[in-house]
């Protein structure tokens, strides 16, 4: 297990010995070297040279609790009374749904790398350590599982309008869970739940976000065009004021929701559609069907217009890709 006061001394960029280090953490230099390499495993870069010691020439930006939470909204703070962060896990889904019968409503959980990530239908979600952003936020609803109709497309609009307000502009989404940039995929969104179907629901509402990959090393494991946040909008960026810029976006979202479901938000989301008004396909298991998308309706559910008349297609195991002309 990589050490996290380690990675507190290494973040600054600069050399520092295994001496010093096995020092300063009482830990022996063959400790240090492990986890020198227990790093690179990881996705970090680390600069190895005799005489100087040990070096992250990029420096880590590394996910703070206490300065998450003096950015958080007053509306946030009065939501999110649970803030847990671990160096490496699982997946914040699965911290969140461990501890979901002690904190039901307004838990959030952080991590600098997860080893079991998961996207939609399984997939996996690959990332350096502290390169990106993974978190689950813990959400009660009552009215049952009618009440999260939309939700999925509210969480990714939330993403969006959180990522414009720092100048991260012309991100696009992807019915029903992703977020685009120029057709790259760098952000998802995996809703879990527990609770009665017709009663009160705890939502675990988890978001991955690609901050600063390196291409280099990530390409050979992820399958389809993928792209970075720092890579949209040319400069580096701070992950914890991202996480709470996005964080306190969702909170102001998901109280409008709460009271008023999708409704509200459909036509913002409309305008954020990759595929709005352009010829797709849907893919179901082994059957697939073509298209015009006309969005979304009142619930979320995505339309398709086909000879002349429009169907309505709600989420589960449907993918959703563009018809690509031969012309």
């Amino acid at each position: 297990m990589i050490d996290l006061p380690l990675l507190k001394i290494l973040s600054d960029g600069k050399f520092h010995s295994g001496t010093d280090l096995g020092s300063s953490l009482n830990m022996s230099r063959s400790a240090i070297w492990k986890q020198m390499k227990d790093l690179q495993e990881h996705g970090v870069e680390v600069y190895s040279v005799r005489g100087r010691g040990y070096r992250l020439p990029k420096g880590l930006d590394l996910l703070d609790q206490s300065k998450i939470s003096r950015l958080l909204s007053v509306q946030s703070k009065e939501e999110i009374q649970h803030i847990e962060l671990q160096t490496i896990t699982d997946s914040t889904n699965l911290m969140a749904l461990r501890n979901i019968n002690e904190q039901r409503h307004g838990a959030l959980y952080l991590t600098e790398y997860q080893n079991a990530g998961r996207g939609r239908r399984g997939r996996a979600w690959v990332g350096g350590l502290a390169s990106n952003l993974y978190f689950s936020l813990m959400w009660r609803f009552s009215g049952g599982a009618a009440a999260l109709e939309g939700l999925s497309l509210l969480v990714g609009l939330s993403v969006v309008q959180g990522l414009a307000k720092l100048g991260v502009n012309n991100t696009q989404l992807k019915w029903p869970n992703d977020l685009l940039h120029q057709g790259k995929k760098f952000a998802g969104i995996l809703l879990e739940m527990q609770g009665d179907a017709s009663g009160d629901i705890s939502v675990v509402i988890g978001v991955g976000l690609n901050v600063a990959m390196k291409v280099d090393q990530f390409n050979d494991q992820i399958e389809q065009p993928w792209t970075d946040i720092e890579t949209i909008c040319d400069r580096t960026i701070d992950r914890n004021n991202l996480l709470a810029t996005i964080v306190n976006q969702l909170v102001t979202n998901l109280h409008q929701f709460s009271d008023h479901r999708f409704k509200p938000f459909k036509e913002l989301w409309e305008q954020h559609h990759v595929y709005q008004d352009s010829f797709v396909r849907l893919l179901m298991g082994d059957k697939e069907i073509e298209g015009i998308c006309r969005g979304v309706n009142e619930q979320g559910a995505l339309l398709l217009e086909r000879y002349g008349k429009v169907e309505v297609y709600h989420g589960g195991e449907i993918s959703l890709r563009p018809v690509i002309s031969d012309k």
